[in-house]
């Protein structure tokens, strides 16, 4: 007897089409803060925005709800719970460093701070040998009050040792390492995958067990080329976003002038 396919067909992708479309539209709007404080549209406003109905309109808000970004208040209107915050990957910059000039109140609660034997994978990373000393720092990340990340920080001996002493809980690891050491960071590699918040994670983070979190683990190098900071990180999925910009080719913008060149004077 022939096997009967199950699950999503062809046909279902295409009637969710709409539902996903505006999603897409009203998540963005969210996340770039266009309502504020106000409640979102009126499903019937929304419905004559889109040209949908307002049944695919109800898919699309229990779907955002779903997300944790948007809460209904019977009688006053759907709204926006918490938007995401950017962390931006074009420069190699910690979470403090990245968010200062909006949320001064980063803070670190930490977790653990010790010497260990390096375990065969962060050996190979730093470069090191097996058994080798090495710091582990494990910080819980607060931002305005509330955990968005989980680090785990492997540091060779001699870097990680000197700053067991410094103020771990309100700056970050990259910050102390260029100014209490004076070892200038260059250049980092990092991996990004999602991953689920398994048991361990979760409540720590505050997040239901199989939340979204962006995993990163990330590799700084001194500028000559040492590797000297390990770091495996948690991010909270409905609270930070991960972004930068790509490059396909050099770009030439013809409405500036090039260097060295003086812009015409305007008659």
């Amino acid at each position: 007897m022939k096997a009967t396919k199950t699950g999503p067909t062809v046909a279902d992708g295409r009637r969710s089409g709409p539902v996903r479309r505006i999603r897409d539209v009203l998540r963005t709007r969210i996340l770039e803060g266009v309502y504020g404080a106000r409640p979102l549209p009126s499903e019937t406003h929304l419905a004559m925005e889109f040209n949908a109905s307002r049944n695919v309109v109800r898919e699309v808000l229990a779907l955002l709800r779903d997300e944790g970004l948007v809460t209904r208040i019977q009688g006053s209107g759907t709204f926006v719970v918490s938007a995401k915050c950017d962390h931006g990957l074009d420069r190699l910059r910690g979470l403090a460093e990245t968010f200062e000039a909006h949320h001064p109140r980063v803070a670190n609660r930490i977790l653990l701070a010790e010497m260990v034997p390096a375990v065969p994978l962060v050996a190979e990373r730093l470069g090191i040998e097996p058994g080798a000393p090495v710091v582990v720092l494990e910080r819980l990340r607060m931002l305005d009050g509330e955990p968005v990340s989980l680090d785990a920080s492997y540091l060779p001996a001699d870097v990680g040792e000197p700053l067991l002493g410094q103020d771990l809980e309100h700056r970050d690891v990259f910050a102390l390492i260029e100014s209490e050491l004076g070892l200038p960071l260059g250049e980092a590699r990092v991996v990004i995958e999602s991953v689920a918040a398994d048991p361990a994670v979760a409540g720590v983070l505050e997040v239901p067990v199989g939340s979204p979190l962006l995993f990163v683990e990330r590799l700084a190098y001194t500028c000559d080329g040492r590797p000297v900071d390990l770091e495996f990180l948690r991010f909270r999925g409905d609270r930070i976003s991960l972004s930068t910009m790509l490059v396909r080719r050099p770009f030439h913008n013809p409405f500036l002038p090039e260097p060295g060149e003086r812009p015409e004077e305007s008659e």
